[in-house]
């Protein structure tokens, strides 16, 4: 038996600039953190003499005999792209909801395929995941989706992420001592919305609109290195949360899904109790939504915000990995 824990991540700045139709003409950009919140994975060998081949509990549960008879896109197309023909078990159980800006969908694919190549005795670098987890979202199963996700899940830590034009990725840890980390974390406030929504479904809308929004999209991944700046120079930690409030202002222009009137409201009600920035987390639509504001303001923030579920986290830095590892005897 094979647990996996992957984290999931929040995206500061530079998302957009990781879909392949930006970074193949300008390169793309990215500042994330992974967090202490995980996609958990169990998977075994299914022993022959049950009624069904394969067994995978989700927000559904399947038991089926083929692999073209799995309804998952993610669990079917990673089974055939490996070429798994003994008889699985697959469990999966998220610390947060799915469909919600933090990454789930690829930390789940990235600990899904962890675990099928440990059940092989095979490890899998970081890179090595990342890429395979890239190639099966976008190939294989057909998503709108950039590639910052599934490096940041592989990877864990906080990071700047380079996408290069050809399609290769640098992963440079922001090199910050614990204690501004720790204030940088002791800085943000993370709730969830309650409504979620379809990433690909956003995506696609933000994906058509790139050729128009080169203005947006150059001045956000500009932005990364400002933000790294702004961190590592030891000034006023402060202009951190202001670049968020510029960069979700540039957000909302990528595409109109990517608010509505009750986010608008949201993030209004929290700039007028302190909040000197923020952004909806993912591709826009619903979910999570992040908030920068002085420690000191963070009562007066939860209590405009009442209505909506705090979510209290901590960065991470260890990434995909194997958390248990038993052998088939």
């Amino acid at each position: 038996m094979i647990i996996t824990r992957t984290p999931f991540r929040i995206s500061f700045f530079g998302g957009g600039t990781d879909y392949h139709t930006w970074y193949q003409e300008h390169g793309g950009c990215v500042l994330s953190t992974t967090i202490n919140h995980y996609c958990n994975i169990t998977a075994a060998f299914k022993p022959p003499f049950f009624e069904n081949k394969h067994r995978f509990v989700y927000r559904s549960i399947e038991e089926v005999d083929t692999i073209e008879q799995i309804q998952h896109p993610v669990i079917r197309e990673a089974m055939r792209y490996l070429n798994i023909q003994r008889g699985v078990e697959i469990h999966h159980r998220g610390d947060l909801p799915a469909r919600s800006g933090i990454g789930s969908s690829s930390s789940f694919t990235v600990g899904l395929l962890n675990a099928l190549f440990a059940m092989h005795g095979e490890h899998s670098s970081k890179k090595n995941l990342a890429c395979e987890a890239i190639h099966l979202e976008r190939d294989l199963v057909g998503d709108n989706v950039g590639v910052q996700d599934q490096i940041a899940a592989s990877y864990g830590g906080f990071n700047k992420i380079t996408i290069h034009p050809d399609g290769t990725f640098a992963v440079d840890p922001v090199l910050i001592s614990q204690t501004r980390t720790q204030e940088l974390n002791d800085h943000l406030l993370l709730f969830f919305t309650k409504f979620s929504r379809t990433a690909s479904v956003v995506a696609k809308d933000k994906i058509k609109n790139i050729p128009q929004k080169a203005n947006q999209l150059h001045t956000m991944q500009g932005m990364v290195d400002e933000a790294i700046d702004i961190l590592t120079r030891k000034g006023d930690i402060r202009d951190f949360g202001r670049l968020l409030h510029e960069t979700w202002l540039l957000k909302k222009q990528l595409s109109a899904a990517v608010s509505t009137d009750l986010i608008d409201d949201i993030y209004q009600r929290a700039l007028s109790a302190g909040a000197l920035g923020g952004k909806i987390l993912g591709a826009g639509g619903g979910g999570f939504i992040l908030f920068f504001a002085d420690p000191k303001d963070h009562p007066k923030i939860m209590e405009a915000l009442s209505d909506l579920l705090l979510v209290p986290f901590g960065f991470e830095r260890q990434g995909s990995h194997v958390a248990f590892y038993q052998p088939t005897r």
